[in-house]
Parts: structure tokens; C-alpha cells; sequence
């Protein structure tokens, strides 16, 4: 995926450039690298993005060498989900 593909992506869900710019705190890197990693697989309803597919998660973490509590990790994710799909429906 390109740079250009991210921002139409993005576009298409009402977000700007200027959303892309935020600084993650150290304690929550490994949840915003696996919550980036599955910027493409959120679930799709009539209305928009309904939430994250979760089937794939495991896989993400693994792929990413992820070693932190899972369930920290999880809570983590879905709070970030929340926020996005609150943005995104707007």
C-alpha cells in the first residue's frame, strides 16, 4: 500500500492529513502498531465501519512479534476502535 493509497483510504472516512499527525506514548507503541497493522480490517455494515474483524488479530500479533499481555493489549485496541468509529461516524 502506498502513501497515496493511505490518504485516499483515509479521505474516504473524512480524515485529513493534518489527523494523521500524532504522537503515541511509549506505553501504548505496541497497541498503536498492531491497531495501524489492521487499518484494513475493519467490518463493513449498511452504515460504515461497524468495528474491527478480530479473527485476524492474533495473526497480526504474532506477525508483529508482539509480546505484551494480551488482554492489556486487546483493551488497548478496543479503545482506539471505539474512538475511530466514533470519528468516522460523525
Amino acid at each position: 500500500m502506498t502513501e497515496t493509497d493511505i490518504r485516499n483510504f483515509e479521505a474516504a472516512f473524512g480524515f485529513t492529513p493534518e489527523d494523521s499527525e500524532v504522537e503515541v506514548w511509549p506505553d501504548v507503541w505496541e497497541a498503536y502498531l498492531t491497531f495501524n497493522a489492521l487499518r484494513t480490517q475493519w467490518r463493513m455494515g449498511a452504515n460504515g465501519p461497524t468495528g474491527l474483524d478480530y479473527s485476524v488479530l492474533s495473526h497480526v500479533i504474532d506477525y508483529l512479534g508482539i509480546n505484551q499481555d494480551k488482554g492489556a493489549l486487546f483493551n488497548d485496541i478496543r479503545v482506539m476502535e471505539a474512538k475511530a468509529l466514533a470519528i468516522m461516524h460523525q
